[in-house]
């Protein structure tokens, strides 16, 4: 049986049993990948085509061949035994409990199964007991400090869940299911080695709980702690080693996973989303750009993701399509955390930084956790100058993920606003370490090394040649390494820097002050060092500008005929206009 077969059988099996113990989350993301294979050939007609969209352009470019059996990778032709279900369930309570599960009444469903003693009733009933005790906690939280504030409130199921579930595993009555949920009890107690322990012994009895994956991924912290994980060579592995390695910034490592992958889960929406922030990450706006717009053409009532695509449009002010997107999704669901980002970024772009804070707000209403409101938030406070503001959106920020990079760059922004140089560097620094491939974050350290009160010019060079290094979209770097090698005095250095500025703005056909400076500069530079044509062919490109430029150049053309000849000086008459 061809990989892609296994992969197909084993996934409808698990829709099933995930959906059937309420797991829906991982449900759906099965039955995502399940729609996503891509079909065989011969039973590849019309009549039974699931999607029309087998030509897509952009699928084809991130396909790493066109082998239509090629295995994934660790993928094993033994496929995992399927999961017995149980003997001892009352399938009517069972029934009863799920249909409370399904309306969130969580409590009423686990007394339904108070005297149920098979694995799946006793999992069922632990779940609804954690879902009850979450949203007790979200109430108290509300209650105590406010949809925005800070709370001590926990969830208050988690000591007996954990009696319960510890029990269970020490008598061998606990299937992978109870294994996820003792890991997720264990890591909202703090207890992350034996969280771990918990969940890769879940995902290796039962590979196809993606929320159990994605639980185990935020426990990944270090590239040494995945590479320690004692994981079973499925198919399923490869999924959570590509979302792993972006976790942990390897975004070329996770790029080159998920199109293996897409070798059998060719038209999957999720690896293309996948695909499209790894990307992001490496600020290829572009590409990111043409597979968000594939994927709204395939799915044209997603949300999920779409507030990323809404960052690259407003990174590249697209007025028109950010329009466009907030309204879509506006009629979609405008209650989902994304799609008031969205919104939010959509008035951000106007200028209406106001209406946009209301909308970072709401989000965070719907989801307290949400990074990225917390961030976009934080840079709305930033525009309107409300420094303390800013501080304390991206403060929640770095408490939700330490690893975001954009809210340790926000505070070094801030800090730097309020003057506070020293406190800045420290964050800019946090930022950079994080994302050392993105140019602006070196830029703004190095020109925080530049401030008066630090003046640390070596470092603030080590830092503009960072960031020239890494693709200064901006054109700022090289100006700047330019200007500070001058103001040392390393002519040379500063000639060497102004020239690559000079040929970088005649390759975008960029013109400005940037330039006349360059050309001045090298103009004078090769008069001093007696390099007089080099000059004078600077000199002649400033003589087309019209401001005082002109005539500098005419003075320095002058200079260096006069040295040559030894005439006197000839008069501005003898130069065109």
């Amino acid at each position: 049986m061809g990989s892609k077969e296994i992969c197909r059988n084993e996934l409808r099996i698990a829709v099933r049993q995930l959906s059937d113990r309420c797991l829906y989350s991982a449900s759906k993301w099965a039955a995502e990948q399940l729609v996503g294979i891509e079909l065989d050939p011969v039973k590849f007609t019309p009549s039974n085509t699931r999607f029309q969209r087998g030509s897509s352009s952009i699928r084809r470019r991130f396909r790493t061949n066109e082998i239509m059996s090629t295995p994934i990778a660790g993928v094993s032709y033994v496929s995992t035994p399927v999961m017995e279900e149980d003997d001892i369930v009352d399938g009517d309570f069972y029934l009863l409990a799920k249909s409370y599960f399904d309306c969130r009444e969580y409590r009423r469903a686990a007394h339904v199964l108070r005297d149920q003693y098979g694995k799946k009733a006793v999992f069922l009933r632990c779940y609804a007991l954690y879902l009850a005790g979450e949203n007790r906690k979200e109430e108290e939280n509300i209650e105590l400090e406010g949809p925005l504030g800070k709370s001590d409130a926990v969830n208050k199921e988690l000591v007996s869940l954990e009696r319960e579930l510890s029990m269970l595993r020490k008598n061998g009555s606990i299937d992978p299911f109870g294994l996820y949920l003792y890991g997720l009890v264990l890591k909202e107690k703090g207890s992350e080695h034996l969280a771990r322990n918990l969940l890769v012994e879940s995902v290796n009895s039962y590979p196809w709980n993606w929320s159990a994956w994605s639980e185990l991924q935020s426990l990944c912290t270090t590239i040494d702690i995945l590479h320690s994980l004692p994981l079973n060579n499925h198919w399923m592995k490869d999924f959570f080693l590509a979302g792993a390695y972006q976790e942990l910034r390897m975004h070329n490592e996770s790029l080159a996973k998920y199109e293996y992958l897409q070798g059998t889960f060719s038209f999957s929406n999720y690896i293309q989303a996948q695909i499209a922030k790894a990307q992001y990450s490496l600020r290829e706006f572009e590409q990111v750009e043409v597979i968000f717009e594939e994927l709204l053409r395939n799915d044209p009532y997603r949300v999920e993701d779409m507030d990323m695509y809404s960052n690259v449009l407003y990174a590249k002010e697209c007025f028109s399509a950010l329009s466009y997107l907030a309204h879509r999704v506006f009629m979609t669901d405008k209650y989902r955390p994304e799609s008031c980002c969205i919104i939010g970024n959509y008035y951000s772009l106007k200028g209406q930084h106001e209406k946009s804070v209301m909308y970072f707000r709401r989000a965070l209403k719907l989801n307290k956790n949400c990074l990225s409101a917390w961030t976009l938030m934080g840079h709305e406070y930033v525009e309107m100058k409300n420094t303390p503001a800013a501080v304390d959106a991206y403060r929640r920020a770095v408490d939700i993920n330490p690893c975001d990079y954009r809210a340790w760059y926000g505070l070094g922004q801030a800090y730097e606003m309020m003057g506070m140089p020293f406190y800045a560097l420290h964050y800019f620094r946090k930022s950079v370490f994080l994302q050392p491939s993105d140019s602006r974050l070196w830029i703004a350290m190095a020109q925080c090394y530049e401030t008066e009160q630090l003046h640390m010019l070596e470092e603030s060079i080590k830092c503009y040649r960072r960031a020239a290094n890494c693709n200064d979209r901006e054109a700022i770097a090289l100006h700047k390494l330019a200007k500070l090698h001058c103001e040392l005095g390393r002519l040379e250095e500063a000639a060497f820097y102004y020239k690559k500025d000079l040929e970088r703005m005649e390759a975008e056909e960029r013109d400005g002050p940037n330039m006349v400076e360059a050309l001045l500069f090298l103009a004078t530079h090769g008069k001093d060092q007696k390099r007089f044509e080099e000059a004078e062919v600077y000199c002649t490109r400033l003589l087309d500008y019209t401001g005082p430029e002109k005539e500098t150049a005419k003075s320095l053309l002058r200079g260096m005929r006069m040295a040559q000849s030894g005439f006197p000086s000839m008069s501005a008459e003898h130069f065109p206009p």
